[in-house]
């Protein structure tokens, strides 16, 4: 249903959900000749992100944003998406034609279905990023991946979309989106939450400068196991070394003993390594008798008084 005064090939873009991806999504295919018709966003970060990320753009009721567009961008939290949907299947308001796309990561194509139901082709779009909801994102597009999951006949429409936004698509069967969205989240998440005790670590000891010491360390450690897997798995854990696992969990004990349970470090510590050793048997660095010793010091750590 191409407007007869947009380019070919050229599709008017609504944004639902002007939050830190759907912004950035929706700057990204401006800038491949799309124009944006209309946005939503209620809090004021998604306003200041659509005057400046998306400048001369409408911002608009949830409902006016689907009627503008031709190809429908959600963004919005996972668990609110299949009520969205369901919700605008129930007004009438999804076209026969019109590409309706979301960016959950968790979701598939099916969620989609009452907009399928009504002749809209439904896409699942999600960028392997972390997003800012600023213009540093842009940069970052180049070079990234974005899951796509759709019906066969459609899929290479979600792929030429990404390729737009100069990411490389990623196809990632229906039955297998939440496991992929785990595996991102506990890649990304996590790694967010040891970073920032580690840094509460070092300050508590007194240790400046710990975007310096830890920075060089962790992207090369992020590096090599992006590269090699478990084969880059080192430290004391994996070395087998379960006097000093138990230095460390004395250690972190101590710094815990004065801080709010919730920002207590010690538990993530013990969770970690006790998935190691077993992968570090696996890969037959590590002997079954050292990897007893370390699951015992674990063992003994988590009956201890910081349990």
């Amino acid at each position: 249903m191409p407007r007869p005064d947009r380019a070919a090939g050229r599709l008017g873009v609504g944004v639902v959900g002007a939050g830190r991806v759907g912004a950035v999504l929706a700057s990204a295919l401006r800038a491949q000749g799309h124009a944006v018709v209309g946005a939503s966003g209620v809090s004021e970060a998604s306003r200041e992100r659509i005057e400046l990320l998306l400048p001369g753009v409408p911002r608009l009721e949830v409902a006016e944003v689907v009627r503008r567009a031709e190809l429908v961008l959600l963004a919005v939290p996972d668990d609110a998406l299949a009520d969205l949907v369901a919700g605008l299947a129930a007004t009438g308001a999804w076209q026969a034609g019109q590409l309706v796309v979301h960016t959950s990561g968790r979701h598939g194509a099916a969620v989609l279905a009452p907009a399928a139901a009504a002749g809209a082709i439904g896409l699942a779009v999600h960028p392997a990023m972390t997003f800012t909801g600023t213009s540093l994102d842009l940069a970052r597009l180049p070079g990234s991946s974005m899951a796509v999951t759709a019906p066969a006949v459609v899929l290479p429409v979600a792929q030429a979309l990404v390729i737009e936004m100069g990411a490389e698509p990623v196809v990632v069967p229906e039955r297998a989106r939440a496991a992929y969205h785990a595996a991102l989240a506990h890649a990304s998440n996590h790694v967010v939450t040891v970073l920032a005790q580690s840094r509460q670590l070092l300050a508590d000891a007194g240790v400046e400068g710990a975007a310096g010491l830890l920075g060089p360390l962790v992207l090369a450690a992020v590096d090599n196991a992006v590269r090699s897997g478990d084969l880059a798995l080192t430290g004391p854990v994996a070395r087998g070394d379960a006097g000093t696992v138990r230095t460390h969990l004395a250690a972190l004990a101590a710094a815990d003993a004065g801080r709010d349970p919730a920002e207590a470090v010690a538990p993530t510590y013990r969770a970690l390594a006790t998935a190691t050793p077993d992968r570090a048997r696996h890969q037959r660095r590590l002997a079954a008798t050292a990897a007893d010793e370390v699951e015992a010091a674990l063992v003994a750590a988590t009956d201890g008084p910081d349990a």
